[in-house]
């Protein structure tokens, strides 16, 4: 279960010089590979734990909603078997559904089919991503339970479509509603519409390329790094996920 949120504010384009990294881009949902640590999830003795969320998820899974702290983007959670092989969680911030998501394992126990709904933003972002099982969980656990390790995504427009403008001295993105309007000159600037509250520094490399730094919670959580290609068409995504410790590429496709 992983809540992604990136951020952009567009500029007037009279008043931003070009780059090829400017424009509205889409993600290539197969191009997307994710190396690092696993996912790992515990569904057992009416408890849900994931390990591996930053920081630790753990609630009973009664189907109740149930306070939890420290979390950037919700503070409530319930989690609930809905059948053998699956469950179901919804999270909540202050009051209102921020993601629903959907686990279900497959018959031979080697794959698991996470859908998820997400409310951040201006529309409805969903998704799906298909997981390879690493290891299994505790004996007489739910199946659910175990390492995995993310392989297929699919998600819709609003969950990846982007906007990019740069100039010489900032940098700007827009993304689902929220966005972020940077300089280049290291301080730290808010995502606006973000309910994480997360902050960016941004450096420019090159004239394609670009660095982004995001801080929440008052450490580095993320470091991505957008790569443009020469013609224009495509842009190299590395997005190293430091509260997970896993590294995600995929290629955005130049869409106007």
């Amino acid at each position: 279960m992983r809540v992604f949120i990136a951020a952009l504010l567009l500029l007037p384009a009279a008043a931003l010089a070009s780059s090829q990294l400017d424009g509205t881009w889409k993600s290539n949902v197969n191009s997307m590979k994710v190396t690092g640590k696993p996912d790992v999830y515990l569904l057992a003795d009416g408890e849900y734990t994931c390990s591996s969320c930053d920081p630790e998820l753990k609630v009973k899974a009664d189907g109740a909603e149930h306070q939890v702290t420290g979390h950037s983007y919700y503070d409530t959670a319930m989690v609930k078997i809905t059948s053998p092989t699956s469950d179901e969680g919804v999270l909540k911030q202050g009051g209102k559904e921020a993601i629903r998501f959907t686990d279900t394992v497959s018959a031979d126990g080697t794959t698991l089919t996470s859908k998820f709904t997400n409310h951040i933003g201006d529309k409805v972002v969903t998704g799906e991503v298909v997981e390879k099982r690493l290891a299994s969980g505790a004996p007489g656990s739910h199946p659910v339970s175990g390492s995995w390790q993310q392989q297929q995504f699919k998600g819709n427009d609003a969950l990846r479509t982007v906007e990019y403008q740069m100039t010489t001295d900032h940098f700007v993105m827009r993304w689902n509603g929220t966005g972020y309007d940077a300089k280049f000159d290291g301080k730290e600037y808010p995502i606006k519409g973000d309910p994480g509250h997360t902050v960016v520094t941004v450096t420019r490399i090159d004239p394609n390329t670009v660095e982004e730094i995001d801080h929440r919670q008052g450490k580095v959580v993320d470091e991505i790094r957008l790569a443009a290609a020469k013609d224009g068409k495509t842009i190299e995504v590395t997005d190293k996920d430091l509260a997970h410790g896993q590294t995600t590429t995929y290629t955005l496709e130049k869409q106007q």
